[in-house]
């Protein structure tokens, strides 16, 4: 049996899997991301993480690709580019592709932004199964943003379409790491909430949970725990970011009119109770849904079942999916690690290869 090589590169964690042709990963590792001098310090260490679970599976010899999802990658050139949230690509443009191929002997490696492999996955093994219109945003470190039209990713002239993350949302907002001011990912990340909730603690003297922890060190996890038990500043915190990231939907929502929008991302789906990030972002876009097109409903996966998604009734109807992070770590890492593979084409009857 024939193995891929899938590389989920994110801004705090590289998770790596070794799938074989039905999108069954058997085989992980990881590592962190950041803390790497530059690209081949990280490529070194990248490369003592896979080299375990390869000899699992019977040696490289055993493993006919590598597909690669990573901010900012460009499937054209095979590099990642700018990266705003990674160090050691920051400020430069990174062949990925080419230096991870040459380190295993010249196996066929394939990279694409990883919002766009989070999206192929989503159509091949997830809640976007058979579907041709929709869009993926992930929320980790940064935003990121996968949009499918008609069946095929869009890509854009350059290969950097669909950065979502990088809208204005904010007239003169945070500083990003783009080097723009009031972009998405800057109120809507994990990153963002955990900046938000430091800044509500400082702006208001109201008893939180958050308080117990120290200054600059709030997680959007720790957030979404306080949400859980209650914690008001913490609800509080959720309904700003929800009350953003739900009017950005619905501005997706309006150009590209998808049969479903998914949010992948812990903090949005990680605790049991539906009163954090997701639920305010639900609220804020229905109403500014509504407001925009009449009579549309809102369909809404569980934020605890994530097997399905109750789909629209009408072809006009968009869909706002809440997924588990661990749900879209396992459909990113089998499409990540599929890219490359002929099986992408045969497996969807569409084009997502390379453009």
């Amino acid at each position: 049996m024939e193995y891929s090589i899938g590389l989920d590169l994110g801004g705090t964690n590289s998770v790596f899997g070794i799938v074989d042709s039905q999108g069954v990963i058997v085989e992980q590792a990881s590592m962190k991301t950041k803390g790497y001098e530059n690209a081949n310090a990280y490529v070194d260490a990248a490369m003592k993480c896979l080299a375990p679970i390869i000899e699992k599976v019977g040696g490289i010899g055993k493993v006919g690709y590598m597909g690669i999802g990573a901010p900012n990658g460009n499937i054209l050139s095979g590099s990642v580019e700018f990266a705003p949230n990674i160090s050691w690509v920051h400020d430069t443009k990174v062949p990925l592709a080419k230096m991870f191929s040459e380190r295993l002997g010249g196996l066929p490696v394939t990279l694409t932004n990883d919002a766009n492999a989070a999206a192929i996955g989503e159509m091949m093994f997830g809640m976007a199964k058979g579907m041709k219109d929709f869009i993926v945003l992930t929320l980790g470190t940064g935003v990121g943003s996968g949009i499918v039209c008609n069946g095929e990713l869009v890509y854009g002239y350059d290969g950097n379409a669909g950065e979502l993350g990088h809208l204005r949302v904010k007239e003169g907002g945070r500083l990003c790491g783009c080097g723009r001011k009031g972009c998405l990912e800057t109120y809507c990340s994990a990153t963002g909430v955990a900046c938000t909730a430091e800044q509500f603690c400082k702006e208001s003297a109201e008893p939180s949970l958050l308080r117990e922890i120290p200054a600059g060190e709030i997680t959007s996890y720790d957030v979404a725990v306080a949400a859980q038990k209650g914690d008001e500043l913490a609800k509080k915190v959720f309904e700003y970011t929800g009350q953003i990231l739900g009017e950005a939907c619905a501005m997706m929502t309006v150009f590209s009119s998808p049969e479903e929008a998914s949010l992948a991302g812990r903090a949005y789906s990680s605790c049991s109770r539906y009163d954090t990030a997701g639920a305010f972002c639900l609220k804020a876009y229905s109403l500014e849904i509504l407001s925009l097109l009449t009579s549309t409903p809102l369909f809404c996966a569980s934020s605890v079942s994530i097997s399905i998604t109750r789909r629209p009734s009408s072809k006009s109807s968009a869909s706002l999916a809440l997924i588990s992070s661990e749900h879209v770590s396992t459909t990113f890492t089998c499409a990540a690690a599929l890219i490359s593979s002929p099986i992408i084409d045969s497996a969807l009857g569409v084009k997502l290869s390379k453009p």
